[in-house]
């Protein structure tokens, strides 16, 4: 039996503090990196530390919406 393709998505993470701090003022961008998720495994949405270019940090990267 052939394995289904639609288990793995691709998912976008994007991060928190970026998306918080251009809502109050001009922000220089908002940091998004792509991954790829087992929908079985993990089905809840997708958190982790990753790196922003624009916060020169490391921050919370949440699973936006597509």
């Amino acid at each position: 039996m052939a394995k289904s393709k639609d288990v793995r998505i691709t998912i976008a993470l994007e991060c928190t503090s970026c998306t918080q701090r251009e809502t109050g003022g001009k922000s220089a961008g908002i940091s998004r990196y792509t991954t790829r998720k087992n929908r079985r495994n993990t089905p809840t949405r997708l958190e982790l530390e990753k790196y922003c270019p624009y916060c020169y940090k490391h921050t919370l990267h949440k699973e936006s919406k597509k």
